[in-house]
């Protein structure tokens, strides 16, 4: 959530915001809304103030008078009618204050002045490329022939369980999955990271901390009877761990990560991807979460991202890191990096990890305060992929074949899966 002050203070930055993101109307007329409820809010505080101060001039002259032995009826009078206008005009802040909130709570972060313009992902500029792809949509079979190949990932059963993009992982897979889980987060963890073992189901207040509500109500999945959601990625209940809390400057960057599935129902994805597990309605993956000072936050922006990067260095995958443009960024973000795995079925990069500064638009939502030679400040959230865990087994099921019938096991992983190769 956007600063009120900022809107107050330097509307034209929010107006400009919008339009380098390429919001629509709904957005704009939700910002012309909060100006006007604004200034309604500043004139009655106006009023309340005026009125705090005429009801104690008036209180003085109650005082005085009844010390002279004088009667005050009209003094009290008028103290009686600026008392319930004070009550009344608190009500009416509240009110306003609510409404101001809900329309807050639309807009999405103000992107970093360094994010390049831009309309969509056509405009994203690539920052470095890491690896030379060696194989191609020629030279290899695709993770989803793999799998009909070998039975090691059953789509048919998987739609009989669940539905269409859910699979199951048998053999080989499940473990390949569970090996780069492990390997991912003993990375991390040597990289200064506490690793969390968080719910899977949040609440509402939890998910309208990150930014998830009520924007992406529709790309959720809701428990029917409770207040629950599943989580569509461990950043949410990760981040959320110090709402409503003051931490000491001294702690800080926190460094923390976690693996949990995810759940998204993909309502805008009809049609994409729908062979293999690139688009599941759930997948596993690791985040990685920083807490960090204002001062300091896009330098740790940098070091997240080397951190996402450095498990795909481990695992000899080549890839590239792009910037994203200020049209293409997330709603909570202020800047993105995403890094993409060559995947050579397709002859062409992927995204597998999203690297992004939230600043201080989570922490606003969450009230995720600390204590510095300031005062009191809100921390910048910093949130990415460590990686996405499906898509890094399909990087290696595709870029480590040898021959038709053999995937050559990463060096990296070998020690987690207790073997070499696997065998199809």
């Amino acid at each position: 959530m956007i600063d009120i002050k900022l809107i107050r203070d330097n509307p034209a930055s929010a107006e400009d915001s919008l339009h380098r993101r390429h919001y629509n109307e709904d957005a704009h007329a939700a910002l012309a809304k909060i100006k006007e409820l604004d200034f309604q809010w500043r004139n009655i505080k106006k009023e309340e103030e005026e009125l705090r101060a005429e009801r104690n001039n008036l209180s003085q002259q109650i005082n005085a008078k009844k010390k002279c032995g004088m009667g005050a009826e009209a003094e009290i009078s008028r103290s009686g009618e600026v008392a319930k206008r004070i009550k009344d005009i608190s009500l009416e802040t509240t009110t306003l204050e609510e409404q101001i909130k809900v329309h807050l709570l639309m807009l999405p972060n103000i992107p970093h002045e360094s994010v390049p313009d831009g309309h969509d992902e056509t405009c994203n500029p690539v920052v470095r490329t890491c690896g030379v792809p060696e194989k191609d949509s020629k030279s290899v079979l695709s993770h989803y022939d793999i799998a009909q190949q070998s039975g090691i990932i059953d789509f048919e059963r998987g739609v009989k369980l669940a539905h269409h993009r859910f699979a199951v992982l048998k053999g080989d897979a499940a473990k390949l999955e569970r090996a780069i889980v492990n390997f991912m987060l003993s990375v991390h963890a040597s990289r200064g990271y506490l690793e969390i073992a968080p719910p899977y189901l949040v609440n509402t207040q939890t998910m309208t901390g990150t930014g998830q509500l009520p924007k992406f109500k529709e790309e959720l999945y809701k428990c029917a009877d409770d207040d629950l959601w599943l989580i569509p990625t461990a950043e949410v209940p990760v981040t959320n761990l110090y709402a409503g809390e003051v931490l000491e400057e001294k702690r800080l960057p926190i460094k923390l990560t976690a693996y949990t599935p995810c759940f998204r129902r993909e309502a805008g994805a009809y049609g994409k991807d729908i062979k293999g597990l690139i688009r599941q309605h759930q997948f596993n993956k690791v985040e990685l979460v920083k807490f960090a000072h204002p001062s300091y936050s896009f330098q740790e922006l940098e070091g997240l991202t080397k951190d996402a990067e450095r498990i795909l260095e481990l695992l000899g995958l080549p890839y590239r890191v792009i910037e994203l443009c200020a049209g293409d960024l997330g709603f909570a973000s202020a800047k993105t990096y995403d890094i993409e795995v060559w995947m050579p079925s397709q002859d062409t990069y992927r995204e597998i990890s999203s690297c992004s500064n939230c600043t201080d638009f989570q922490a606003r939502r969450a009230n995720i305060r600390f204590r510095g030679s300031k005062g009191l400040e809100h921390v910048h959230t910093l949130n990415g992929s460590g990686l996405a865990v499906g898509r890094t087994m399909i990087a290696i099921l595709e870029n480590c074949q040898e021959g038709k019938k053999t995937v050559v096991i990463p060096k990296a992983l070998q020690d987690f899966m207790g073997r070499e190769t696997i065998e199809f």
